[in-house]
């Protein structure tokens, strides 16, 4: 299948109307913020900016679908393990769920996990609520999201070793 065939969901989080005053009175244009994901585990985030809104939406799509990340989900539901985010003011705290419990997030990051494919999380956004920080601390939360098969590799053990610990300690 290639990159064209590929179904992507998109999700428009914020729209923003921007004023330019000119000699003639004022130009309005459209800032657009767009998630879109594959479902399967890739995401991305993009800001476009255009004179009217259709445009500023398919700007932002397009630039996102360049700049997609491939995050790695437990059991293609949820997160291996917790993590902490933060961009500007905003912090964001993402803890992986057992199954069925939903995603649990507000605004902006749930349209990331839905975009993402995640079934499972539970989050808390902690400071501000501009969408812009929101989604931005939550990306910089699943980047450093690892699966134990690369922590294995990195540390040169097997993933039993590693993952053997997690059901001792819960």
């Amino acid at each position: 299948m290639s990159r064209e065939e590929t179904a992507y969901i998109e999700k428009l989080v914020a729209i923003n109307r921007v004023a330019k005053v000119v000699k003639g009175g004022k130009r309005f244009s459209f800032s657009a913020l767009v998630i879109v994901g594959d479902g399967k585990g890739r995401v991305g985030y993009a800001n476009g900016k255009a004179r009217e809104v259709a445009d500023a939406v398919k700007k932002a799509s397009e630039r996102a679908k360049r700049f997609m990340i491939r995050i790695p989900m437990r059991e293609g539901r949820t997160l291996h393990h917790d993590s902490h985010g933060r961009f500007g003011a905003g912090n964001v705290v993402l803890r992986s769920a057992t199954s069925g419990t939903g995603i649990i997030a507000g605004g902006a990051m749930r349209s990331v996990f839905e975009a993402l494919g995640m079934h499972d999380v539970v989050s808390k956004c902690v400071g501000t609520t501009n969408p812009h920080n929101m989604v931005r601390a939550t990306f910089d939360a699943l980047n450093s999201v690892a699966s134990p098969k690369y922590i294995a590799s990195k540390r040169g053990k097997k993933i039993n070793e590693i993952t053997s610990r997690r059901s001792s300690i819960k």
